[in-house]
């Protein structure tokens, strides 16, 4: 008997073959209209304020740069992955150019808007 009239073999290889299809890139995963909306969350600004460029689909993780009104500049990535349950796009996670991780003040600290959930965190 070969391998493909066994039920439990045919079995695996449609999980296989359907895992292969379901397990797609972020360039598929990762829409622009996400892309907007986490870097607005992250940066904490509204999405007219900045404008998106240089988008790189790297696997499962997308890179972009992000050029803010004012001219400030950022370096961005977000994760994005497709299962059986939909997609799938992380919060997006950006430094600004030219200054470290823990150099960029956020919209918060810079405009002087501070709530309680803010300065519980101690970032304001």
């Amino acid at each position: 008997m070969s391998i493909g009239n066994k039920p439990s073999a045919r079995f695996g290889i449609a999980a296989i073959a359907a895992s292969a299809l379901l397990s797609a890139c972020a360039s598929f995963a990762v829409s622009d209209d996400a892309l907007v909306q986490r870097t607005g969350f992250a940066l904490g600004m509204e999405p007219r304020e900045f404008t998106i460029s240089n988008r790189m689909d790297e696997g499962t993780t997308t890179r972009y740069q992000v050029k803010a009104s004012g001219g400030r500049t950022f370096n961005c990535f977000v994760g994005g992955s497709v299962s059986v349950l939909g997609k799938s796009v992380s919060e997006a996670v950006c430094t600004e150019t030219g200054k470290g991780a823990g150099q960029s003040a956020p919209k918060s600290q810079r405009s002087g808007t501070c709530n309680a959930l803010l300065k519980a965190a101690g970032k304001c």
